[in-house]
């Protein structure tokens, strides 16, 4: 049951606010924060080894007397002689000197795939962005398994993550309201919420962590059945990739929908558990 906490009205919202209600557990919130460090680390070491080899490919390997790869990033000399950057997407190629391929301060500029600004170490280092990497790779996965412990447990699973058919109902006319920035703030989470966390928790959170231990040559020994399953360690490891460019994806229009629908009250959820409800949400179960 939400047990509502009676707290004086806000000012600066034209809309009546209600009650603050407990909206999170701390097991959310504590595991919440700890994908935010998890996936911090795991996306900028995870850019430092792929800049070992900047280049993705599908099927069980990768060959000089056949071409299977569907993205590289890689530099050229140019007609005037000097280098340039360029990205390829299923064989259509892209200059992107200054930032994918070829980069760095002016006159110092380096032959590499991601910039030395979105690699951890900054300088290239293999060995210690894997160290790094595989370290919280592990964290993510115990944090991933004392949240869905917990959220079986409490509910939060049931009740807030998987959608219902109601909810799948309602998605149309939540985006509608998303795109139209009229945000409601009801005791639990709306239906287009329900499903971008349910496909990022249950869907992504699960294929990236299966794709990464694909990769792993003693994974490969004790589970191959994990290469079966994906169609080999290249086609792993660009799903691999893929999965993390949505994940990345799905944190920009995250944060870009707390800043807009009231960062304040967002972060007091994330941080206190309570939550400032509309005043027409008191009412609704």
């Amino acid at each position: 049951m939400t047990r509502i906490i009676v707290q004086p009205q806000g000012e600066g919202d034209k809309r009546p606010k209600g009650n603050l209600v407990r909206r999170q557990s701390i097991w959310t919130r504590l595991t919440h924060w700890l994908w935010v460090l998890c996936l911090f680390f795991l996306l900028f070491t995870g850019l430092q080894i792929f800049n070992a080899h900047p280049s993705l490919y599908v099927g069980e390997q990768s060959g000089f007397e056949f071409s299977n790869s569907v993205f590289s990033i890689h530099a050229e000399r140019m007609p005037d002689g000097s280098i340039g950057g360029f990205t390829t997407i299923f064989g259509n190629k892209f200059e992107t000197t200054g930032f994918l391929g070829y980069s760095g301060p002016e006159g110092r500029e380096q032959v590499r795939g991601f910039p030395q600004w979105l690699t951890i170490p900054t300088y290239q280092d293999l060995a210690t962005g894997r160290v790094v990497h595989f370290f919280f790779a592990w964290v993510l996965v115990g944090t991933l398994a004392v949240w869905a412990l917990a959220s079986l447990v409490n509910g939060h699973l049931r009740r807030d993550i998987v959608p219902g058919r109601a909810d799948l109902r309602g998605v149309p006319g939540d985006v509608v309201r998303h795109a139209r920035f009229r945000f409601v703030r009801g005791r639990r989470y709306g239906p287009l919420q329900k499903l971008s966390y349910f496909v990022v928790l249950l869907v992504l959170f699960p294929l990236i962590i299966l794709t990464g231990l694909t990769m792993s040559p003693g994974m490969n020994a004790a589970w191959p059945w994990l290469v079966d399953i994906f169609g080999g360690r290249q086609t792993a490891r660009t799903i691999h990739f893929v999965v993390m460019v949505l994940l990345v994806l799905f944190f920009v229009i995250h944060v870009a929908m707390v800043i807009l629908s009231g960062p304040i009250n967002a972060m007091r959820s994330m941080i206190t558990g309570r939550y400032r409800i509309d005043a027409e949400e008191e009412e609704r179960p």
